[in-house]
């Protein structure tokens, strides 16, 4: 997929319609920078705001992807069946996405917490010894400790680590009676 062209392609559908980047936000629901990114080819939409851009020019899926109009139509069976499968990954992809964001706020809330507190027993001088001593260590530890995953899993490593764990969901999936 050529990036510059499909940004190139989008620029053109939508000065073919005569709208404007910031009217073409509007009707995407999002922003004209956002809009800008896409023509300039730096960032492509998501696979479920392609398909309605798709359908809001009157283009194949495909033609948007390849980044130029087709001479021959397409069949429209395997385009809608294509266009079933796409909806239903953008949906998936769509879920997976809220539920990574809706747990990484949670840990960063939980590592915020942890640093607050621990900022809080050294300040009163209550972190140096006893049992206090135990909770300062420990909540240092954990706000470092995903601080550190943060890190890992946002980076390369996080990439590699969840197509190994998908690799292996579809092991499992593919086999009813394997218990891990």
């Amino acid at each position: 997929m050529d990036q510059k062209k499909i940004g190139a392609f989008l620029k053109a559908l939508r000065t073919e319609k005569g709208l404007t980047q910031e009217q073409l936000a509007g009707e995407m629901l999002v922003s004209s920078r956002t809009v800008s990114r896409w023509e300039t080819g730096s960032n492509l939409p998501d696979l479920s705001v392609l398909l309605t851009l798709a359908d809001f020019y009157g283009v194949s899926l495909r033609e948007l992807l390849d980044g130029e109009r087709r001479s021959e139509p397409m069949k429209e069976q395997n385009d809608s069946e294509t266009r079933a499968t796409l909806q239903l990954a953008a949906g998936y992809s769509e879920e997976i996405n809220k539920r990574i964001t809706r747990n990484v706020h949670w840990a960063s809330w939980l590592g915020v917490a942890a640093l607050g507190l621990y900022f809080l027993l050294e300040s009163t001088g209550l972190g140096e010894t006893g049992w206090p001593e135990a909770v300062s260590g420990f909540v240092l530890g954990l706000a470092w400790g995903i601080l550190l995953t943060f890190a890992l899993l946002t980076g390369r490593f996080g990439k590699v680590l969840m197509q190994a764990k998908l690799k292996v969901l579809g092991r499992v999936r593919s086999n009813p009676t394997h218990r891990p």
